[in-house]
């Protein structure tokens, strides 16, 4: 089964389960195995942080052919706290996978840098920062970075792990309605914090910090920089997955799982 969620990640710690904390998977699971009297365990498209949020969220679970699919949603809408809602519900095939049959991920991140800082009803998703940004120099900056790099520099390294992603969109756009500057970032997968670590160095371009090259220039570092500053949780939500046609889930889970390196 393919659930499609979101949930406004304020109050959580981030979505995989952690002893002695509030986590959206923990909530979801515990709340679908009340409601269906089954075991439920999830697997996510995107493990997002603490303090992230989703409006595209992608999980599947595996259940007996029993259980009413369509009407999943307003069972759990009963039961479930309002800052995690399951919009949708649907069978799909055995070898979908929402993490490893997924073709990308694309999330945004909204900054405020007007005298007042954020609106009042966006605060919550929309990071108040406090001087003006060169969105133009932030963009030339974002194209350097597009492609598949190594982006040890922007990620928190984890044991086995690569680090080595398709950065296949990277732009920013200031509303000409709010203000609000919105970098679209869109990529096959990503490491941990690699969004935010991304957002946190084009902010130190926008606001003359540092010139439109260093992003780029960090790509040939073996390690985390030390100088690139990971933006606030706050402002970054997962907006949407991307899937392939069906008969196409189970060869692209393969490719995924291979161990990739740079040529």
């Amino acid at each position: 089964m393919r659930l499609d969620l979101g949930y406004d990640g304020t109050e959580f710690s981030g979505w995989a389960r952690q002893p002695s904390r509030r986590t959206v998977c923990g909530v979801l699971e515990d709340t679908m195995s009340m409601v269906l009297r089954e075991d439920v365990v999830l697997t996510v498209a995107g493990r997002t942080d603490a303090g992230v949020h989703a409006s595209g969220q992608v999980a599947h679970v595996d259940l007996p052919s029993a259980v009413d699919v369509a009407g999943l949603p307003r069972r759990l809408a009963r039961v479930l706290p309002a800052d995690v809602r399951v919009f949708s519900a649907r069978v799909v095939p055995v070898e979908f996978d929402a993490r490893f049959s997924a073709l990308r991920r694309h999330y945004e991140y909204r900054v405020a840098d007007a005298d007042f800082g954020a609106s009042p009803l966006r605060r919550l998703d929309t990071l108040a920062w406090p001087r003006p940004l060169d969105v133009a120099a932030m963009n030339a900056a974002a194209a350097l970075l597009l492609g598949e790099r190594d982006f040890c520099a922007f990620c928190k390294r984890r044991e086995g792990a690569t680090t080595i992603r398709e950065l296949q969109r990277l732009e920013l756009v200031r509303s000409a309605v709010d203000g609000v500057v919105t970098a679209f970032v869109s990529a096959d997968a990503f490491c941990h914090s690699m969004v935010r670590s991304l957002v946190g160095a084009l902010l130190a371009v926008g606001e003359g910090r540092k010139p439109v090259s260093w992003p780029s220039s960090l790509l040939g570092l073996s390690g985390r920089a030390s100088g690139v500053a990971v933006a606030p949780a706050h402002g970054l939500s997962l907006v949407r997955v991307d899937f392939p046609a069906d008969s196409e889930l189970g060869a692209r889970a393969l490719v995924t799982r291979r161990v990739r390196s740079l040529s």
